[in-house]
């Protein structure tokens, strides 16, 4: 037998190394070399056959059947404020007084502005008159287009309509507001809208508004406005083509003579009373006779105007009542000593009011 001694050792050694190394080389070339698992795919359904259907729910109702995509859904809204908007417009008609643009597609020559007649009419060039009135933009251009095109103007003529005043349409605004004027109503409108349009209401403004309308002249409507107005949102009516609306000017009182501020109250809500007025004028000066204070009221009467005599130290000494004014009454204190005439007084005092200031009481 032969042993290894030295050299050999370790040449037997590098060997056993070396066969080590080659197995665990082929060991990884066999695994790397089997295939990966593939899931198996499920049978696809067979071309030409249809779905099953779902099965319906506990109510009896197929899940999907019926419903809209939100798509769909926008898209019949969508449709439903355009037939909306379309309904509010073709309501809209022409009349009287309206300012209108008329063009004729492709012939310049007949484009014309003409403002329609008290009778309804539209004079047009070739065509004459065309009755318009209570017709509709779609519905007047239809009968130009046909006139037209029967008289042999214009083949197959298209006719556009452009409104440039629609006074027809609009309402009457007079009164203690801001600007009075005639106000174009397209569309739904409220009174509220109005007023806003019209600057507001002016510092001599009741809460009194009448509404007339086009249809029912002989009936106007009264309107109490509240001091706030959106306090009472059953005043905020719908106002209509044709409507006459007034502001009515609130009350004045005058007070003139020997007071403290000479003054024309403005009372649009409520009413006022001689104490009250005395009070709101700065009180009577120390110069002031008193006893000689009286009311001066329009009266049917020769003068227009009548006289009453107010015991006013006794009022302010609660021995007295208290007396209600009334709208456009003067309240005159005299100076005291002065000898005034009964009817040079009346004259005196009515002249006094012109220069006083205008103050707005609201009780």
């Amino acid at each position: 037998m032969r042993f290894f001694t030295g050299k050999g050792k370790r040449a037997g050694r590098v060997s056993l190394l070396l066969v080590l190394a080659l197995s665990c080389w082929s060991a990884r070339t066999v695994l790397a070399q089997e295939p990966a698992t593939v899931p198996i795919p499920q049978a696809a359904e067979p071309v030409g056959q249809s779905p099953k259907p779902a099965a319906p729910d506990a109510g009896g109702k197929i899940p999907g059947a019926g419903d809209k995509s939100d798509a769909a859904k926008s898209a019949d809204k969508s449709s439903g404020d355009k037939s909306s908007d379309e309904g509010t417009a073709s309501a809209i008609t022409l009349g009287p007084g309206d300012l209108v643009e008329v063009s004729v597609y492709g012939v310049p020559e007949l484009a014309t502005k003409a403002r329609v007649s008290n009778d309804g009419d539209l004079y047009l060039p070739l065509i004459d008159y065309v009755h318009v009135a209570g017709l509709s933009l779609e519905e007047a251009q239809q009968v130009i287009e046909k006139r037209l095109d029967d008289g042999g103007f214009v083949r197959n003529p298209h006719v556009a309509i452009f409104v440039d005043d629609y006074s027809s349409q609009g309402v009457t605004l007079l009164g203690e507001v801001g600007r009075p004027g005639i106000y174009p109503i397209i569309g739904e409108r409220h009174l509220f809208d109005l007023f806003s349009a019209a600057g507001g209401l002016n510092e001599r403004a009741s809460r009194t508004v009448s509404l007339t309308r086009r249809s029912d002249p002989d009936k106007p409507r009264i309107i109490h406005l509240a001091r706030n107005m959106t306090d009472a949102p059953e005043t905020n009516v719908e106002v209509r083509p044709g409507d006459t609306i007034e502001v009515q000017r609130a009350p004045i009182v005058y007070v003139v003579g020997d007071v403290g501020r000479p003054s024309g109250l403005l009372v649009d809500n409520g009413s006022l009373s001689v104490m009250q007025a005395v009070a709101l004028a700065g009180g009577p000066n120390r110069t002031a006779a008193l006893n000689k204070t009286r009311i001066i009221r329009k009266s049917d009467g020769p003068n227009g105007m009548t006289e009453m005599t107010v015991p006013l130290k006794q009022m302010l000494r609660a021995k007295a009542p208290d007396i209600p004014l009334e709208a456009n009454d003067i309240l005159f204190i005299p100076v005291s000593g002065s000898k005034i005439a009964a009817q040079r007084g009346i004259e005196t005092a009515v002249a006094l009011t012109t220069t006083v200031g205008i103050y707005a009481i609201h009780p």
